[in-house]
Formats: structure tokens, sequence, C-alpha cells
């Protein structure tokens, strides 16, 4: 076993949503409160959510890639993101696996099983950006992936135990209580361990608890006694982990389940979104969804798209023409032509943008073995991807009402066509997308369009929704701030401290 090493600390959970990103957000800000100089890391992350972050100029410059998580961890801390912060991301595609991004760019694409044959080869790479993170602060918080307890993958590890033991970093088990069976979560991760791995782990933690605390109180003991570890706390379930984005699709079926319970409230104006199966950038609708004038219609694949939608929205995707087969398949197309012929509006953001116009052509195979796809139609562009990526963050213009805008581009190939001649937006000096001769359809390239405040301010009065003077920046500061101040409340985090910076 190495030895652990100082200023760094990991959290692992006992499965997948556990809570683990927004633990580390929050103890991202509690530590920087507590003014320590503060750092976040995943070494492997898969997830279609991506943000831009910065490329250090000794590592060549420019901007790339990181998973939203990082990204708002980075927040938490009040630093610049970097693409060390999460050196291997996954994203899914559809029939040809995943393509894999290492600090920040393309470095290929595989199938499952393949991957895991790359994985070693990965590890320099992970060990590098871990280095260096650790030399820019006084503290790594750094953030596992899925479960420790898949044994059948842990030969090659770089996301839990396998990058724990080779950088000596202490673990903390996190447990979910609200899905039930977090007492043998726990204790059957301790059981199938080998002594190496269990080694690494300084205790343990719950996450997510309803209800008195109080009565948990045997629950720990119970933990304690059939593992030897040390409780950190319990943490109880927090409304404002609810304004923080969602790391990937495990979370997004959570947000339609809540979604689904909420039906019979108040009526809304209505803002329909498809849920596509390589849906990409789905926090992008998180500024949307905190406005209260509006009803987020997060549609799942087989229902069909509300009749009564004010506004459908075509979300991002990893695998355009796959998605918009589908679109096909579950008769959405048919959905939103009878929306438009009502006088409804639409917009496409990045991938949904591509579907929207006549075509959308893959001469290289990049998504697969369908060389081209009919487009919905709905603009009079067409698209052709292309293997080199746009990664930027970009601001601009809102050319219909002269509205600043800002966001970020991750997208291959190009669109073109006679409604690019009425262009949508004016980023980073060019003009980009596309809006119809009546002004009700529209699209382009840009994510996180809908964070800049008066352009969805303007966007929620044109379907006559009520808005607001809501900041989403503050909102998600706010939210940070409350979860650092429960975290410490519930948390013993001078120990997590401690066991950081502890050498043993």
């Amino acid at each position: 076993m190495n030895t652990r090493q100082t200023n760094s600390i990991m959290f692992q959970g006992t499965g997948s949503d556990v809570g683990k990103t927004v633990l580390v957000a929050g103890l991202c800000r509690a530590a920087r409160n507590r003014g320590l100089k503060v750092a976040p890391f995943k070494p492997q992350n898969m997830s279609n959510n991506a943000a831009v972050a910065e490329i250090p100029a000794n590592d060549g410059g420019g901007e790339g890639e990181i998973g939203r998580a990082q990204y708002l961890q980075a927040l938490a801390c009040g630093i610049k993101p970097n693409v060390h912060m999460n050196p291997v991301l996954l994203k899914p595609q559809s029939e040809t696996g995943s393509q894999i991004i290492v600090h920040g760019k393309v470095w290929g694409h595989a199938k499952g099983r393949d991957y895991q044959k790359f994985k070693p080869k990965l590890l320099d790479a992970v060990m590098h950006s871990f280095e260096y993170m650790r030399a820019q602060a006084d503290l790594v918080l750094v953030e596992g992936a899925g479960s420790p307890a898949e044994i059948n993958l842990r030969a090659g590890d770089i996301a839990n135990m396998g990058f724990a033991t080779k950088a000596g970093v202490p673990v903390v088990l996190v447990g979910d209580i609200d899905r039930g069976g977090v007492i043998a979560s726990l204790v059957g991760t301790k059981a199938i361990l080998p002594d190496e791995d269990c080694a690494m782990i300084a205790g343990f933690l719950i996450n997510k608890f309803r209800g008195d605390i109080s009565l948990f109180d045997d629950g720990l003991k119970a933990i304690k006694k059939h593992t030897g570890w040390r409780s950190f706390g319990v943490v109880p379930w927090l409304d404002e982990v609810g304004k923080l984005p969602a790391e990937d699709s495990v979370a997004l079926g959570r947000i339609i389940q809540m979604q689904a319970g909420n039906e019979g409230e108040a009526k809304k104006i209505k803002i329909a979104v498809p849920v596509f199966d390589h849906i990409a950038n789905f926090d992008d609708f998180d500024p949307l969804m905190a406005e209260d004038g509006v009803e987020i219609i997060m549609v799942r694949p087989g229902e069909p798209l509300p009749e009564d939608a004010a506004l459908i929205i075509l979300p991002g995707s990893k695998s355009t023409i796959a998605d918009l087969v589908a679109f096909r398949e579950n008769g959405w197309h048919k959905d939103l032509t009878n929306h438009i012929n009502k006088g409804g509006k639409v917009i496409g953001i990045c991938g949904g943008y591509q579907m929207l116009g006549n075509v959308v052509r893959d001469p290289e195979g990049i998504e697969g073995q369908l060389g081209e796809v009919e487009g919905l139609g709905h603009l009079d562009v067409e698209t052709e991807l292309a293997p080199q990526k746009t990664v930027q963050n970009s601001n601009g213009t809102y050319l219909a009402e002269n509205i600043a805008v800002h966001g970020y581009e991750i997208h291959l190939g190009e669109t073109s066509g006679p409604d690019c001649q009425n262009p949508m937006l004016k980023i980073n000096g060019r003009f980009d997308g596309a809006v119809s001769k009546d002004g009700k359809i529209m699209g382009c390239y840009l994510h996180g369009l809908f964070s800049s405040d008066e352009f969805r301010r303007d966007l929620l009065q044109s379907i006559n929704a009520a808005t607001s003077e809501l900041a989403h920046s503050a909102i998600i500061d706010k939210a940070l701030d409350n979860l650092a101040d429960a975290l410490e409340h519930h948390l013993d985090v001078d120990g997590l401290l401690k066991v950081a910076t502890e050498k043993t």
C-alpha cells in the first residue's frame, strides 16, 4: 500500500447518484469559506453534460471539455475551471460506444469492453492532472465514480480505489439512505473489498436522510460495529440540492419522476423538451426550471409533445442522427408540426438546431453507419458533421433584441443555408444560428443560452409567461453557500479536514 499523501481526500459512493457531486461542491464551498485554497478533482467522469474549461499554457493552451460536475465544483471553490479537474471524460454515443476526452481533447473512441484495455494507459494522464491540481491548492477534494464495490472492474481502475491506492488518497464512503438498504450497502462494500482497498477508507457518511436524524443512531452503531469505520455524520435531505445542476442521465430520470409528482399544480405556461436517448447538456434548462412562471415538461420517449405547450425546445444531442431517427419513430415530428401550425414557438440548441434543418450528413461515419438523414425541415439549413470539434466559451448578442448573451459551444460540424442569412446570434464576432421568416422558429449552437438573464426574460415575455428579476448565477451561488452551511452543521468537517492533511 502506498503512503497517504497530504492535502487530499476522496469521496466514493456505495453506488451511482448517491450525491457525491453536490457533497463535494458543498465541501469545496465550506473549505473556501474557511479561508482554504481548495480545488476539485475527478479522475474519470461519464456524462454528456460537459463544460468548457481552460487548458493550461504548459499543456498547449486553449479550451477543452470537462464534466459539468467539476465545473460546478470549481465555481464553489471560486476558481477558474481547467481540464485537469477532470482528466478523463467519457461521452456515450450510439453505435460507436463512448468518445474519450483526455485533458480536454478527443483522445479516441471505445466500446465498454474495449475501454477496459485503455484504462491503464490513461492512469498516467490522471496522475499528471492530480499532481497539477495538488500544486495549485491547499486542499484537493476528489470525487469517485460509480462504486468501489464493482470489483469486476477493479483491474486497471482509475476512477475509485485504483486511483486512491496509487495516489495515496484517503477515502470517505458515501451511502444514500433514501434509496434504502444503506447499512447493507456500506457493510457489504467492506466485506467484498480487498484489504489494500479497505485500508484506504477513513470512514463513511450518510446522505439524503428524511426526518429525525436521531432515529438512525442505532444504524450508525451497526455500521461502525460491522466495518470498524468512523462516522463523519448524517446529511439530511436538502432542498438546496435541487437548485444545483444535475450531472448525468441518472439524475435526469429523477428530475422526470419529480416532475410527474408535481402534476396538478397551478397552471403555468408550458415549455416542452423532448428527452433524446443521447441528450446532452440538459442543464441548459435549469434557469428556466427556476422560474415560477413556467412549467418545464421533460417529455420521455413514447409520450406525445403536449398540445398546450407555448414553446418547444429541442436540446443538444451526443448523437444527432440517431436521435433524429428516434424523434420520428416517437411521432414527435407530427406533434412538432402541429405545434408550429398553431403558431407555437420552437428553439433548437446545438444538435436540436441541426435537427430542425433539411438534412444532417455524416460522410465520415462519425456517429455511426448512417451517412445521411432527412431533417425536420422547419429551418432552411443543412448540416454536415466533421471530425474537428468546436469547444469554446462564447459571448455575443441576440440580434432580434440586441441583448447580450453568453454560454459555450461544444459541437461537431457546420450548418449553412438560406435561413442562416437571418442569424439568431452574433457570438465571438461571427454570426451563428438561423431564424425562420416568421421569427417563430430559431436555432443556434450556444449552450447555456438561458442563463443569460435578460435573454431569458425576453423569451418568457414573448410567450406571455410571468418573469422574475432573478439572476441565475446568484441562485447557484446562494445554494452553494446554504449547502456549505448545512454540511458544516451536520458533518464533522473538522474531522474530514484532519484526515485530508494527516500522514499515515
